[in-house]
């Protein structure tokens, strides 16, 4: 131990210049200083050390205990002690998390800190909504205060660094994963992505409640085959630079620490070992500094995808492509040192690697205070306080989206005589939390039964019937999902409850396991006897409000024509039973517009609103009985709810758009009148859409390219203005270089992606 602390000594007073630095507040010199300690350090390192850096295991034992004295999990805690490992996932909590550091710090020869990450994707124990959600409040402040205080909560239990945002963009809904995404548009994803990753990281990422983010999963994971996880991705160039890689920019530009690369293929090659996207466009254009970690296992995947011929090949492979870190294939541990001392890969490449990954340390510091997150009295202090349940609750409300609102059936009377509440997904105080919970505790949620209740008391009878069943046995991230043999037996109570009550909330969808990693389905419609249920109930009562809570985006075309209400919930965190329940009697006129389009059946997936016009595209009305056009025989093209739609309990009329081309060359002002027309207060989201009319390469027939959200009371009306300059306009060529074409552009504005007016405008760059 007296060595230890000795030689840990001399590595500080080599770096003591940095502390001047911090101090003065000067951001460049105090990186400047941060590379040369990085520098520094790397030069006092054997191989075997630096090649520890880049190796993570997953935690395997009890780390408040002592550790194992035999076995697998001996040798990596052996491991830790000599300075082989540079970091770990899955361990959490202060007092595991130091006892962890403790075996790396106070026994390896240069006392490197390890960094622990964790899936912190929509809250650690105070959970937010869903991403998906998340993205449908078209805020970017519920995006960011949601990662903030999860990061907040993360520190607080140790951990360094969250596997979080994911800012693939997804189209399809039968991918699983969509739910992590913010859908499927590349402009609202970018918003999300910077919001998301300044919440976890904040200004400073020394600062004791930042975490470092992550984002992944680079790239095209979104595009997977069928929807299919895991599977292959073929997508042109075109596709990759205009649609998939603007999100991961945005992350890049507003200084994300780390990225994680994809399960998938790209174009026939794997992501892990893709030198194109990871060298030549992250590190090399972007000038990203940061460290790229490989999904679990993936490195060594590159067998399985046919691409490497052993793991030592894999190795050679992932390190030459830029994969810093490898988690849990054991790939890097067994086979880099070797390949570098043969003269297989070059040591300049580890020692890129090394020094991205010690320079986020250095930045969360680590080095100073190894044990700065590892605070018990915090851990207590700020995890599920009142103050973060509120903003939980506060941003579901803004994630909840009106699909329908026939008659103003919404916002309910507080003084209703008696509601059924129905469903099994109604009583649920689990399902609400979603999937990737983290350190969430199981059926901590408030169901929406329970939030129903809070809000009305005791004046008015609450009655509740689960009527069907969805999923039985085990249901963990881990379990496969077996759906209820549902014989009918919970109909009866429901429908007898349904006929007695003034009005039925009945809440429909899926199980929270049904959506995430590994949950693809091939048919988005809803399990079960779901469906067969409401139209019993809405054969005894017709006023019916449905409140979907799902991860994706469902069919559900009859839902839509039984239902005179429908509320979109997704799965809504901690607060959801009251948040669903405050928009429900009106304490709060829900704003939320969709960031992905809902099909009226599965055929249609991959579903999105910024398609190509085609050849044949839509014919004028009066020739809808012609047969050779783009179309589907047995479905509509368009989306049963499409791309930015949400309804409000009051209503808003957009005027006089006026669209000016700038004497500054490349810069259009748009303006537009908006007036609230309704008997209520409410929040419009004003969209922004632009369709380049002729360019050299066939271009969407519309793109988002800015939105804002406007407050405006009863009979109130504003002028809002926007102003596009040339980013806003170019695309990627053939030769992956933006350019933007001067030529005739429509200017499109309005409150969703099928509801806009528009004026052709002229520009000239």
């Amino acid at each position: 131990m007296k060595k230890h602390f000795s030689i840990y000594s001399i590595i500080l007073i080599l770096f003591m210049t940095s502390f001047s630095c911090q101090s003065s507040g000067d951001q460049e010199k105090k990186e400047s200083s941060i590379d040369a300690r990085v520098d520094s350090l790397l030069a006092l390192m054997t191989l075997e050390e630096k090649v520890g850096q880049t190796v993570m295991y997953t935690s395997t034992w009890e780390l408040t205990g002592p550790a194992p004295a035999n076995g697998n999990n001996a040798y990596r805690a052996q491991q830790i002690r000599n300075g082989r490992v540079g970091g770990m996932l899955n361990v959490i909590g202060a007092k595991g998390t130091r006892s962890a550091q403790q075996l790396a710090v106070e026994n390896s020869r240069l006392g490197i800190p390890l960094i622990f990450g964790y899936d912190v994707i929509h809250g650690y124990k105070t959970m937010f909504p869903i991403p998906l959600g998340q993205a449908a409040s078209w805020n970017a402040e519920v995006a960011r205060i949601g990662s903030e205080i999860s990061a907040i909560e993360a520190a607080s239990s140790g951990l360094h660094w969250t596997f979080a945002p994911m800012v693939d963009i997804c189209r399809d809904g039968r991918f699983g994963r969509i739910m992590e995404s913010a859908g499927e548009d590349p402009f609202l994803t970018s918003v999300m992505a910077k919001a998301w990753v300044n919440g976890y990281q904040g200004d400073d990422l020394s600062d004791q409640y930042s975490i470092a983010a992550c984002a992944k999963h680079f790239a095209g994971y979104g595009f997977v085959e069928a929807g299919r996880d895991y599977n292959t991705v073929d997508i042109s160039p075109n596709t990759l630079y205009n649609t998939v890689l603007p999100p991961f920019k945005a992350a890049s530009d507003a200084g994300v620490a780390t990225f994680m690369n994809a399960f998938n293929d790209l174009n026939g090659v794997p992501a892990t070992g893709n030198a194109h996207i990871q060298r030549d466009i992250l590190k090399g254009e972007w000038g990203f500094e940061g460290f790229v970690v490989s999904d679990w296992g993936s490195i060594g995947e590159l067998l399985n995808h046919g691409f490497a011929e052993d793991s030592a090949h894999a190795a050679q492979l992932a390190m030459r492509a830029g994969s810093d870190m490898d988690m849990e294939s054991e790939v890097y541990e067994y086979h880099l040192q070797k390949a570098i001392e043969e003269g297989k890969i070059n040591e300049k490449l580890l020692d890129d690697a090394v020094r991205r990954i010690l320079k986020v340390k250095f930045q969360l510091g680590l080095f100073d205070d190894p044990y700065k997150y590892c605070n018990e009295v915090l851990e207590k202090k700020n995890l599920l306080t009142v103050e973060n349940l509120e903003a939980s609750r506060d941003a579901a409300r803004k994630s909840t989206v009106l699909l329908k609102n026939e008659k103003n059936l919404l916002p309910l009377s507080k003084d209703v005589n008696s509601i059924a509440v129905i469903g099994e997904l109604a009583g649920s105080k689990d399902v609400p939390l979603g999937n990737w919970r983290a350190q969430a505790n199981k059926n901590s949620a408030v169901s929406l039964y329970e939030g129903i209740k809070n809000a009305l008391g005791d004046r008015t009878s609450v009655e509740f019937a689960a009527g069907y069943q969805l999923i039985e046995g085990n249901r963990t991230i881990f379990d496969t999902l077996n759906f209820a043999e549902d014989d009918g037996s919970g109909f009866k109570e429901a429908i007898r409850i349904a006929k007695r009550s003034e009005v039925v909330i009945m809440a429909i969808g899926e199980d929270c396991f049904q959506s995430g990693e590994g949950r693809s389905q091939a048919d988005i419609t809803l399990k079960g006897r779901q469906l067969e249920l409401l139209e019993k109930i809405a054969q005894v009562n017709s006023n019916i409000i449905v409140v979907l809570m799902n991860g994706r985006p469902l069919a559900i075309p009859e839902v839509h024509q039984i239902a005179p209400a429908i509320l979109e919930s997704w799965h809504a965190g901690s607060e959801a039973g009251n948040a669903i329940a405050d928009v429900i009697f009106g304490e709060y006129n829900p704003s939320g517009k969709l960031p992905v389009s809902f099909p009226y059946v599965t055929g249609q997936e991959p579903l999105h609103y910024d398609r190509k016009s085609t050849g044949r595209m839509v014919p004028e009305n009066d020739q809808y009985d012609m047969v050779f056009w783009s179309h589907y025989e047995d479905a509509p093209n368009e989306a049963l709810y499409p791309f930015g739609f949400g309804l409000s309990y009051t209503s808003f009329e957009f005027n006089n758009l006026e669209v000016i081309a700038s004497e500054n060359p490349g810069k259009i002002t748009v303006s537009v009148g908006l007036k609230n027309t309704g008997d209520l207060e409410g929040t419009e989201t004003i969209q922004v859409y632009i369709r380049d009319i002729a360019a050299s390469i066939t271009q969407p027939i519309k793109k988002l390219v800015d939105f804002k959200q406007i407050r405006l009371l009863s009979g109130q009306e504003d002028r809002i203005s926007f102003t596009l300059d040339s980013s806003d306009f170019g695309f990627y060529n053939p030769q992956y270089q933006y350019i933007v074409e001067d030529g005739k552009f429509e200017i499109m504005v309005g409150n969703h992606s099928n509801n806009l007016i528009s004026q052709t405008v002229e520009v000239k760059f």
